[in-house]
């Protein structure tokens, strides 16, 4: 049986999350004056922290201080995809539609 898709994940496109704080640096990371590899956007309050692959682990460590669910990669090369911290999957943006 296949598991059921992750509801945090359904639908989202770009234009689901906020502007990020910190458009090209982990602020976190800016803050300490620590490294990092990736970026990670948090939708529910913009929060730019790194990812799992950087020295600190701050996307990581944002979701288990606020529970925000729900953060997508902003690194140009990856920028299409998301990731649920309470599922664990990850899923694709869908493209933004524009009204006429």
């Amino acid at each position: 049986m296949e598991a059921a898709p992750c509801h945090h994940l359904h639908g989202l496109s770009s234009a689901a999350f906020p502007t990020p704080a910190t458009p090209d640096a982990c602020e976190d990371c800016l803050r300490e004056g620590s490294l990092w590899v990736a970026l990670r956007l948090c939708r529910e309050c913009g929060h730019v922290g790194c990812c799992d692959s950087s020295p600190r682990r701050h996307a990581t460590r944002h979701f288990h201080d606020t529970g925000h669910p729900v953060m997508r990669s902003i690194t140009p090369l990856q920028a299409h995809w998301t990731w649920c911290y309470v599922h664990e999957v990850t899923g694709k943006l869908v493209p933004v539609t524009r009204q006429r």
